[in-house]
């Protein structure tokens, strides 16, 4: 099984970016061995559609589960489609995250707790 994290750094030790479609990267990891890829997220630029894109990224590396901050309508759709659970509320480690996951303190949602502009507005309020 493996579950993905978006993360702000490309490894387990790096916090999880509260942003599904603009986060910078995306950890894939095998929850029970921690053997993991790091994947740069080339969608954070994107004008528009970053979460469509993102969500069509990790679609492509067969994860079962995401886990992240935040997710968008559209991102969320795409992953439901693809058969993946998003987790929201992540916070804190990537190798934080994942022990709370492997222990079930987090529960699927049923839909995106965001609007489609989150992680645009988010990258302007940073500039």
């Amino acid at each position: 099984m493996k579950i993905g994290i978006t993360a702000k750094g490309d490894n387990l030790d790096s916090e999880v970016d509260p942003r599904f479609g603009r986060c910078k990267y995306f950890i894939i990891v095998d929850p029970d061995t921690l053997e993991f890829e790091a994947i740069e997220n080339f969608s954070i630029e994107a004008s528009g559609g970053a979460g469509v894109q993102s969500g069509q990224l990790v679609a492509t590396k067969e994860v079962e589960v995401i886990l992240t901050g935040n997710i968008g309508p559209n991102a969320f759709q795409i992953l439901q489609s693809a058969g993946i659970k998003t987790i929201t509320g992540a916070s804190g480690k990537v190798r934080e995250a994942i022990e709370k996951y492997k222990k079930g303190g987090f529960k699927p949602v049923e839909g995106s707790n965001v609007n489609s502009k989150f992680g645009v507005l988010e990258e302007k309020n940073r500039r």
